[in-house]
């Protein structure tokens, strides 16, 4: 492959790259003259990073017939840079004109008005419930990238919106990849029809290295609004912790080998001990939490995000008939039951294009994929975790769900210009559950 070519196919999934884990090809599309029909699929990115770039180019790869009508960032220099490297990959089929791209924290409404079908929700997790809100009003179908809120106000407000859409017929695909991945799909679908009989326990890791920093000027400004929002990651109020933004994928692998059921409670522990300084933002760099399950059943939950360390990124399950381990990092999937092992040794296919594959394919045959309950419910266990970490507290599902704690300013009031005090790091058995 051209050396230039190469790159830009690294910008585009240089983010799921550092993750670690199994390797997804991106196919370059070959540039022609598109001609835009009735029938033509018009997708608007909302959210030019590298997450929401990634998601782009497999938009435009699920469908002959569908071209990038829109787009919208906070940041012009990321749009931009999204829609040049997009260019390179798709040609024609990035038919985004120079009225269609919006900057701003009103750019959404704008991509919703444009006359798209599609939207790819790519920002940071913070503006997730106003955005999905207002696609669904707008009778929008929906890839949504992973977790759709930080709190619960947020989370209640997703729920809703997955509900009107279902009444509308609208498609919700999550960005909870492993659920597209096959041998995921064997393993789990094995536990799920009882191949370790009752799950007891199931514990799951996602320990790795510091979180990357997007934007590194001379003087730090932490509490300058554009300082945390292009350093989003490291601010609970817009990624919602990395239990919640990166550690959500082990949690949702649980949930999975639980059949989705909800947790009772959870007791945890969490802290910082490598990251320092306010230009860090508040997040904590660790976390250990336990979930209780109806019947006993309990989940382990272990993440990091220290440099230097030894990494997990793994699932394994425990039942009444036997053992099983899903293993993210070194692709293993096997089952151990009555001293019977199955090992997974099908086909290996790209999650992230299978994510646009499905739903492209649902809009095509007028089917609804609806996933919003059930990656609201992921994120919700995930938020439930970070609760009981920072307060130190058993707190129930119940309680986290209900909870009136907004974690930073209503989204639509947002002013680029404005400063915004560095919320403390939380102490457990100080900061209180609200």
């Amino acid at each position: 492959m051209h050396s230039k070519k190469r790159r830009t196919l690294l910008k585009l999934s240089g983010l799921a790259a550092t993750a670690g884990v199994v390797p997804f090809n991106i196919v370059r599309a070959t540039p022609s003259r598109k001609t835009i029909n009735a029938d033509t699929i018009k997708v608007g990115l909302i959210g030019c990073g590298g997450r929401g770039s990634g998601a782009a180019n497999q938009a435009l790869n699920a469908d002959p017939n569908v071209v990038l009508h829109a787009m919208a960032d906070l940041f012009e220099d990321k749009l931009k840079k999204s829609l040049e490297n997009l260019e390179e990959l798709h040609g024609d089929k990035v038919a985004v004109s120079p009225e269609h791209r919006y900057v701003g924290f009103d750019a959404y409404k704008k991509v919703l008005a444009s006359g798209v079908d599609v939207v790819l929700l790519a920002t940071s997790p913070a503006f997730r419930p106003l955005h999905m809100e207002a696609a669904v009003e707008a009778g929008k179908h929906i890839f949504c990238e992973k977790p759709v809120a930080v709190d619960a106000p947020g989370i209640r407000k997703v729920l809703e919106a997955a509900k009107k859409a279902r009444a509308k017929n609208l498609n919700i695909i999550s960005g909870f990849c492993w659920r597209f991945h096959e041998p995921k799909r064997a393993s789990f679908g094995r536990i799920n029809s009882g191949a370790i009989g009752n799950v007891l326990t199931v514990y799951n890791t996602y320990n790795t290295g510091a979180t990357y920093r997007t934007w590194q000027p001379e003087t730090p400004r932490p509490e300058s609004v554009e300082w945390q929002m292009r350093n989003w990651p490291f601010f609970t109020w817009l990624s919602g912790d990395h239990i919640v933004e990166q550690a959500v994928h082990s949690i949702d692998m649980m949930s999975w080998a639980f059949g989705d059921k909800l947790p009772l409670s959870a007791v945890a522990s969490g802290g910082r001990q490598v990251r320092v300084g306010p230009q860090n933002g508040n997040i904590y760099d660790h976390f250990a939490v336990t979930y209780e399950y109806p019947d006993g059943a309990k989940g382990f939950h272990v993440s990091r995000q220290q440099p230097g360390c030894e990494n997990s990124y793994a699932v394994e399950s425990w039942g009444t008939k036997g053992h099983a381990i899903v293993d993210c990092s070194r692709n293993i999937h096997q089952i151990n039951s009555n001293g019977k092992l199955w090992a997974y040794n099908g086909k290996q296919n790209d999650m992230y294009q299978a994510e646009h594959d499905e739903l492209f394919a649902a809009i095509r045959k007028g089917k609804s994929v609806n996933q919003g309950i059930e990656v609201a419910n992921s994120s919700m266990i995930a938020i439930l975790g970070r609760m009981a970490a920072y307060t130190g507290k058993r707190i129930s599902w119940e309680e986290a769900l209900n909870s009136t704690e907004q974690l930073g300013p209503d989204p639509s009031s947002y002013d680029m210009s404005q400063t915004l005090a560095v919320t403390p790091v939380p102490q457990p058995g100080v900061t209180s559950f609200k």
